[in-house]
């Protein structure tokens, strides 16, 4: 295993508060032998506004959530709720079998799998279940 600079761990972070600041998703990519997982949480999103695409080894997650409009004649002392929307775009180390990837969201988790292959293609849209 290759040591880094000290500039590495700086970058990944400037990265994630890139991230954090563009409305970015904090992803966890497992490499389970015969595929990839990848994990995000999505609190209060529903899987109808949750978008998967997988196109060569980069699979991209988009997910909108609207606003609670609440009692319009509510007298709000605080109203901080207002739409959301959040999107990732991860490269996989190795090529992955695009047409057999799967999607579930359950408890406000994503998990995306992604089995392993040596083949490339067009981009594939992922039903989330």
């Amino acid at each position: 295993m290759s040591r880094g600079t000290p500039f590495d761990e700086v970058e990944r972070l400037l990265e994630r508060l890139d991230d954090a600041r563009d409305g970015g998703l904090a992803v966890d990519v497992e490499d389970a032998g015969d595929a990839f997982a990848v994990r995000t949480d999505l609190p209060g999103f529903e899987k109808t506004n949750i978008d998967v695409e997988v196109q060569d080894r980069t699979v991209r997650v988009d997910a909108e959530h609207e606003a609670d409009d609440g009692d319009a004649d509510a007298d709000y002392v605080i109203r901080e709720r207002t739409k959301q929307s959040a999107s990732r775009s991860v490269t996989l180390p190795e090529a992955i079998e695009e047409n057999e990837a799967s999607a579930t969201f359950a408890d406000g988790v994503l998990t995306v799998t992604l089995p392993k292959t040596n083949a490339g293609g067009d981009a594939t849209s992922v039903d989330v279940e």
